[in-house]
């Protein structure tokens, strides 16, 4: 959490990030003490905040249905942000940044859509503001699949709640949007329970996985009967070149499910564990990562001096970022130089085409290049930021050029 302090004159110098989502929101000063301070848009019907570990997310979600609260509790996690949708008391909604928890996601986990369309078809959704209404007026899924997933989705948000220790949260007195509004398949009583079942089975499950980063391998001739579901796992785990990670995305069940039955064949003996390998970033990939990943080192090399806090800032940048960006950066975090680790962000576009991967890589790159930049512009002196930032920002041009190149040699 970024420690800001209160200059001579009463003001405080708030992260880059902070100051983008609020712009010139007006604030009001809502209560203080010696050890805190709490600020509040006037129009937003701001109502309670807090910290999670000091309060845990069951003891939230029964409060508002045990008052039966109308709004909107929004969590600030390590890795993005979700916003649940009350009313009366009830679970009506639910939004969230993280990738494996969006729409296009959830379709690919119920095998409506096919997991190598799945960068294109989130940015078309993306592009319609998140509305996956988009994919039933294109014909890519019927209507009833949209409803279906759109439950399963707020189910799942809400569910993958219940493992967060550490984040913020705050909730806002306000009506829920109509449209986003979805009936449940259980009361939000009922979703407390069976979310706090989800946490004590994955803690156990994750005893014998041990990491999303291990590799799955069948065990020969010790397999046997498998049902349906089990045989599908067993079929992508088969080719030995996956990790639990990408063996969960493949499956077309939810995370959840997906370990159940991994967990299932490890304790039959049917599947063993194996640490991951080290993998190192070879080819247009790893040529596109060097380039940048020098002039991250550079600019961090820089600002880490003046701004001790950057690297949390940047990481704090790397888990906000909005799909199709997101996927490349998912789990991922800078190295202790500043670099982005090139064996996760691998991990991440599997299954991508070739030319989907050069292209995404290099822009969601530019993207923390022209971040990095411009907290180069608020913590160095000018001289010496303007020297650095007209250095660096030839590195996209170069890639950009390297592109155009690949692309016109694949004919």
């Amino acid at each position: 959490m970024n420690k800001i302090n209160i200059d001579g004159s009463g003001r405080l110098e708030l992260p880059l990030y902070v100051f983008k989502e609020l712009g010139n929101t007006p604030l009001e000063l809502v209560c203080h003490s010696n050890a805190h301070l709490l600020f509040s848009n006037v129009d937003s019907g701001f109502q309670l905040a807090g910290v999670l570990g000091e309060i845990a997310v069951v003891d939230i979600l029964s409060f508002l249905n045990m008052f039966r609260k109308t709004g909107q509790l929004v969590f600030n996690l390590q890795g993005g942000r979700k916003i649940v949708g009350f009313q009366q008391g009830e679970i009506v909604s639910a939004d969230s940044t993280f990738p494996d928890e969006d729409i296009c996601a959830i379709l690919v986990e119920q095998g409506k859509l096919e997991l190598e369309r799945l960068p294109k078809l989130r940015q078309l959704v993306a592009n319609q503001g998140g509305c996956g209404r988009i994919l039933v007026e294109k014909g890519l899924i019927a209507a009833k699949d949209l409803w279906l997933a759109t439950r399963l989705q707020v189910e799942t948000i809400v569910f993958n709640l219940f493992g967060q220790n550490q984040g913020t949260f705050f909730f806002l007195e306000k009506e829920p949007e109509k449209e986003k509004m979805v009936r449940l398949s259980m009361n939000a009583q009922n979703l407390i329970m069976e979310g706090l079942r989800r946490v004590d089975e994955r803690a156990l499950f994750m005893r014998l996985i041990r990491s999303f980063d291990a590799i799955p391998r069948l065990v020969e001739n010790a397999v046997g009967a498998a049902t349906e579901e089990e045989a599908r796992l067993l079929a992508i785990i088969e080719p030995g070149n996956l990790n639990v990670r990408n063996v969960l995305r493949r499956c077309g069940m939810t995370e959840f499910e997906g370990l159940r039955l991994l967990y299932e064949l490890l304790n039959r003996g049917a599947v063993r564990m194996e640490p991951p390998p080290n993998m190192a970033v070879a080819g247009d990939l790893g040529e596109i990562l060097l380039v940048f990943n020098g002039a991250l080192t550079a600019l961090y090399r820089r600002i880490i001096v003046k701004n001790p806090r950057f690297n949390e800032e940047v990481n704090h940048f790397l888990l906000a970022m909005p799909a199709p960006f997101s996927l490349v950066f998912q789990d991922a975090e800078l190295r202790e130089d500043g670099a982005v680790d090139g064996r996760r962000v691998l991990s991440n576009l599997a299954g991508m085409q070739d030319q989907d991967k050069r292209r995404l890589l290099a822009e969601a790159l530019s993207e923390l290049i022209y971040m990095e930049c411009m907290a180069a512009q608020r913590d160095l002196d000018s001289a010496e930021a303007a020297k650095l930032i007209q250095k660096v920002q030839e590195v996209p041009r170069r890639v950009k050029k390297l592109l155009v190149k690949k692309q016109f040699s694949e004919g």
